[in-house]
């Protein structure tokens, strides 16, 4: 098993926005504070792994680690969902509501189960942020989430379903909604994960952001070199697009159809990496999806940026 030794940061000692939004709940409990639960989520990580480590479970230990924190991914959507049941009573009593006492005392309960609702989804998240981050400095493995969008603390990068940003950018057409920045897309071969590798993808990301510096990265989240970009995203607090390969629906050309998300979103620049630039492996061949890419990119009239080994 991998293992990097890292230490954490030490937690605010003075009270965060999370607190001040527990503390308004007015309940006689006393709430755990934020620090609290990063410390939680980072105990519940470690332990994990130093249970599992030289034993027979170290084989599943990817397996089990995202399964941790992907309970507490699954427990902060199942609150908001409650949560905006919650406010969607709000506004039906608010809307009849006739002054009657009855009516009053309904109204606010529908709103303290709301905002309830919302300080109990944030203190999910923050356990789920702290286990993710303990995962990767442990592990150097990076987790996201498999289905749907991800709103971040302050410790990871939000990260969007690319079918729902393809949705915002096209609202945006319509003079609604903006989704926020530019995207950077990035198309890497699964065998480009060498440190040379992680160097080059590093120095074009921090390119693109010096160029854009609200950017939003979109990839498809593949391993290898494209979850080297997503650490990178999670390290600089960078928005995270996935355009998830759906290997189920489309079979072999699952990857390509990624690609056709991608270019939806209308990158200002497409990065691709086809094969490792550590001249040392022995695989050279160019990966085929993200060559398919760049070629998507030209044809459709966007940029598209290689990246390649430096010049000797």
């Amino acid at each position: 098993m991998t293992r990097f030794t890292a230490s954490f940061s030490a937690s605010p000692k003075t009270d965060s926005a999370f607190d001040d939004q527990a503390a308004a709940l007015n309940d006689t409990r006393p709430h755990p504070t934020e620090a609290a639960l990063v410390q939680l989520g980072r105990a519940l990580m470690t332990e994990l792994l130093d249970v599992i480590s030289d034993t027979p479970l170290e084989d599943f230990q990817t397996l089990l680690g995202e399964a941790l924190i992907g309970a507490f991914h699954s427990a902060a959507g199942r609150i908001e969902r409650e949560a905006d049941r919650a406010r969607d009573a709000m506004r039906a009593l608010d809307r009849d509501f006739d002054g009657s006492e009855a009516a009053d005392v309904e109204l606010q309960e529908a709103t303290a189960k709301a905002r309830a609702g919302d300080v109990a989804t944030q203190a999910c998240e923050l356990v789920r942020d702290a286990a993710a981050e303990a995962w990767t400095v442990s592990t150097g493995e990076v987790w996201t989430a498999w289905r749907g969008s991800r709103r971040g603390t302050h410790l990871t990068a939000a990260q969007l379903e690319a079918k729902q940003a393809i949705r915002a950018i096209r609202n945006r057409r319509a003079g609604e909604a903006d989704p926020g920045g530019p995207v950077v897309a990035f198309r890497g071969a699964p065998g480009a994960d060498t440190s040379d590798d992680a160097e080059r993808i590093f120095d074009a990301l921090n390119w693109a952001r010096q160029e854009w510096p609200d950017m939003a990265l979109a990839t498809t989240g593949a391993r290898g070199s494209e979850r080297l970009a997503i650490k990178w995203a999670q390290q600089k607090g960078v928005k995270l697009i996935l355009a998830r390969a759906d290997f189920d629906t489309h079979g072999k050309a699952a990857p390509f159809r990624a690609n056709d998300e991608l270019i939806a979103l209308e990158p200002e620049v497409c990065l691709t990496l086809v094969h490792s630039v550590d001249r040392t492996r022995a695989d050279q061949r160019p990966f085929g999806p993200a060559l398919n890419f760049g070629q998507k990119a030209l044809e459709n009239g966007m940029r598209h940026v290689p990246i390649k080994a430096r010049a000797a």
